[in-house]
């Protein structure tokens, strides 16, 4: 999956799913902040990817990632969140736990962590 998308979905489930109100997601891959203003009002998200200068939202479960133009199917359950990347064909999972994010991208086969 493009670290870009995987690090907006990440932001996303993090703020739903912890309630904690954040600017920004560290991702401990990169070794930094990243940036993001907007709404996430479940069901409705509208971010913008300071990064990537670009959008990314729609009414979940459906998202649309407006700097691949892909959409991404995200479902969230309490504490966990699934879906899929229709851009590169390929299923997500993770969990979080206050403000801490883990990250499993099937394609990569491996976890990725972020906190908000």
């Amino acid at each position: 999956m493009n670290g870009h998308t995987r690090t907006c979905i990440a932001y996303v489930a993090g703020i739903i799913i912890s309630g904690i109100k954040a600017t920004s997601i560290y991702d401990y891959e990169r070794s930094r902040h990243l940036n993001f203003s907007g709404t996430i009002s479940e069901p409705i998200v509208q971010i913008y990817d300071y990064e990537r200068s670009c959008n990314f939202g729609g009414r979940l479960p459906s998202l649309f990632d407006y700097g691949r133009n892909v959409d991404i199917l995200l479902q969230i359950d309490k504490t966990s969140f699934g879906g899929y990347d229709y851009g590169a064909d390929e299923h997500f999972n993770g969990h979080v736990s206050n403000g801490a994010i883990s990250f499993y991208d099937f394609n990569e086969s491996k976890y990725f962590n972020y906190s908000i």
